[in-house]
């Protein structure tokens, strides 16, 4: 499936929740956040609706995304029901790790290709400094039960700020190396602010190389995440849905100002 501007559409980024259980200071807004109401949250079923319409035009790539994702019930099997649509080759993951102890092997059972994990500090006060309230152990614990569980590709995040030195990320790239994980290094963005490709990190990628849309927990469908551009998942027709998303895709990302990060998942 090709957009306007002749870029390959075949990743569908998937939020299943806005809740988390940690408070990220870049992700969830200072104060209290007021989650979303079950009623309003997508089924199972509705998901998979858009994930096999997806499929069927050309998506080949399927990441679920929070909040954090774990916390929402029946995850597992959301995944393995997923792994089990003709045309889905890759499932994946971004998580915080703290609950993977519990849920890895479930998850690699179930088909979990690939699982990309938050990691921006290896200093414990930091770490809970940036995540208001986290334990930096829990975090590793939940990475290495990844690695034993067998998962194919775990990826270790870090979020790169004006805070972070040379030397956190040497050592959470050595930490990587010696686990072997792949290390990528986010650039730190808000999404009011003008979107770039000038950076030196990994991720996010220049808009000429973007190959992805978004599906919100609440049925929204985000051409860009740099862009207050929306479709209203129609689970009656999911594949015209989809279609009018990949239309409406940007040739370059520009500002969001009608969601925050915690409503997109990334």
């Amino acid at each position: 499936m090709f957009d306007s501007y002749g870029r390959v559409i075949d990743y569908l980024r998937i939020s299943i929740t806005d809740r988390c259980n940690l408070r990220c200071s870049y992700c969830m807004p200072c104060g209290s956040f007021k989650s979303i109401t079950p009623q309003r949250i997508l089924s199972f079923e509705e998901i998979l609706a858009a994930v096999s319409a997806a499929a069927d035009l050309g998506i080949n790539k399927v990441r679920l995304t929070g909040g954090e994702p774990l916390t929402r019930r029946g995850v597992v099997e959301l995944v393995q029901s997923i792994a089990a649509v003709p045309g889905i080759f890759t499932v994946a993951m971004t998580t915080n790790g703290v609950l993977l102890p519990r849920f890895a092997r479930e998850l690699k059972v179930a088909g979990l290709n690939v699982v990309n994990v938050s990691l921006d500090t290896l200093d414990p006060e930091k770490f809970r400094h940036i995540t208001r309230c986290g334990q930096l152990q829990s975090v590793i614990d939940g990475i290495l039960c990844a690695r034993d569980a067998g998962i194919e590709r775990i990826k270790v995040n870090t979020v790169v700020g004006p805070e972070t030195s040379s030397k956190e990320l040497e050592a959470i790239r050595a930490f990587c190396d010696a686990n072997g994980l792949i290390h990528q290094r986010i650039a730190l963005y808000s999404l009011e602010a003008e979107k770039h490709d000038n950076h030196d990190c990994d991720r996010p990628l220049p808009c000429e190389e973007c190959n992805r849309i978004r599906l919100l927990s609440t049925g929204i469908l985000k051409p860009c995440l740099h862009s207050n551009e929306e479709v209203v998942f129609d689970p009656e027709n999911p594949r015209r849905s989809i279609m009018r998303t990949v239309a409406l895709k940007p040739e370059h990302g520009t500002v969001c100002t009608n969601r925050s990060m915690v409503e997109i998942g990334g």
